[in-house]
């Protein structure tokens, strides 16, 4: 249509038109080339160049006549960087009943393991494991995360805001050596985890996760790792696994505490069917859900755990089960200690009777501020290296309940009580904020507002 604006108009020739088009495509050619041909700025933290380190000596881990099935994974601060009095402190607690330890080569403690490529520096990641070993644990490694050069950053130097980039898929065989390098480093870590969180490995394109190449990337970190050692242990591919209060058109596991995110069921079930091989399957998540927080109530929803754990161990082929992390509590509660402390002992009965192999409990340790401050969830204060609450819960489970130990059914009078036990000792919960009184084992027992209660049982 000829435009017109009160007559008619004739149209201009195409070719000023073309030749426009051609200045302009040719001048984005040269700005291009002119911006490739700059020298790339160096991004992130200049890392000093570690001269060579011999492996550390270390322990070999504690004899133990069943898996402990219970653990820790370090953070940032953890009783490593602090002084003496406090290393002591944590060490000895957390030997006084052997338990899985778990840390992450580069992140939560420990800096960039190879800033270069050949160039190593473990020097954070020997202090850590040497504090593991030291400390009578079972170790394990989670192989996560990746030096910058090997996601698109420069050499020499660390940007701590990439830390959560995903390795690029030619140099999934750099990582794979890397891993390798790990494991033969620290020959008494038979456990490895691949990643953490599926961090990086997201499809944009189409809202999912991005697990073709999760799973091409844990194939080849498993072939190192099985090259180096065929008795190590590989596992993945440690998704996290989300949940909705609302139930999910098509949600395989559904409960009266919500649904499970079917994209995420999805990532594993892909995995599972096209993994070179594993030796136990790995998620994390939360039992509160996206929206509504813990719903219907925080107790009702630790049933989320149960439920998945019991959908891995069918898809997988009775495959062991860890949760790499569990998290139970709201953001920004106003939860005091004990009621904390009550919903993750009753976290953990959902646990060990649903048959998780392994359970590891992100520890929240805080820096010393050498003062009083609080640290909720602690198991050591960071000033004084004091034992608090959940390490007597942690300990406790991981002495009574380890993974071969046999269940027995033993039920509550009063509902609101929950009990976990075995031959020899029950572990009680109130899971009210009043006080509670409950018949268990033939003995009356009076809870305080969520107390929790160890029993010794007839034989014990």
């Amino acid at each position: 249509m000829i435009p017109t604006n009160g007559r008619h108009q004739r149209r201009r020739p195409a070719w000023p038109v073309a030749l426009g088009a051609l200045v302009v495509t040719a001048a984005l050619v040269v700005g291009i080339i002119a911006y490739a041909a700059k020298p790339d700025v160096p991004r992130g933290q200049a890392m000093t160049m570690a001269p060579t380190q011999a492996a550390p000596v270390l322990e070999a881990p504690p004899v133990v006549q069943d898996w402990p099935r219970w653990g820790i994974t370090h953070t940032e601060f953890s009783a490593d960087n602090e002084g003496s009095e406090v290393t002591e402190a944590a060490s000895h607690m957390l030997s006084r009943v052997p338990m899985l330890q778990n840390q992450h080569i580069m992140g939560w403690g420990a800096g960039n393991p190879e800033p270069a490529p050949g160039r190593n520096d473990f020097r954070d990641l020997d202090r850590r494991i040497r504090f593991m070993s030291g400390s009578q644990a079972i170790p394990i490694i989670t192989l996560c995360c990746s030096p910058d050069w090997m996601k698109g950053g420069s050499s020499g130097r660390t940007d701590w805001t990439q830390l959560e980039t995903a390795p690029r898929p030619e140099h999934f065989d750099d990582y794979a050596k890397l891993a390798a390098t790990v494991a033969r480093r620290y020959p008494t870590v038979k456990h490895f985890m691949v990643w953490n969180e599926l961090k990086g490995f997201w499809n944009t394109a189409q809202n999912r996760w991005d697990i073709e190449g999760y799973t091409e990337f844990y194939n080849k970190v498993y072939d190192a790792l099985k090259a180096v050692d065929k008795d190590i242990k590989v596992g993945g591919p440690y998704v996290s696994v989300g949940s909705t209060s609302t139930p999910e058109q098509g949600a395989e596991i559904q409960g009266p505490w919500g649904s499970i995110v079917q994209r995420d069921l999805e990532a594993v079930e892909y995995w599972i069917e096209n993994k070179k091989g594993a030796d136990f399957i790995v998620v994390d998540g939360a039992s509160v859900t996206k929206e509504a927080g813990a719903f219907p109530d925080e107790f009702t929803a630790l049933g989320k755990f149960g439920a998945l754990t019991r959908w891995l161990r069918e898809k997988s082929g009775d495959l062991p089960v860890w949760w790499a992390e569990w998290y139970v509590e709201p953001m920004n509660s106003d939860w005091e200690e004990d009621h904390r402390i009550a919903v993750h002992t009753a976290a953990m009965m959902e646990f060990a009777t649903s048959g998780v192999t392994t359970s590891l409990f992100w520890n929240p340790q805080r820096k010393s501020t050498g003062d009083d401050q609080a640290c909720p969830g602690c198991l050591w204060h960071p000033t004084t290296g004091v034992e608090m609450p959940m390490a007597g819960i942690m300990s406790g489970f991981t002495k009574w309940f380890p993974l071969g130990v046999p269940l027995e059914a033993v039920t509550s009078s009063n509902a609101q009580v929950r009990v976990l036990a075995q031959e020899r000792q029950l572990v009680m919960v109130n899971t009210t904020a009043a006080d509670a009184v409950t018949v268990v084992d033939g003995k009356q027992f009076q809870l305080k507002p969520y107390e929790v209660r160890w029993s010794e049982r007839a034989g014990a």
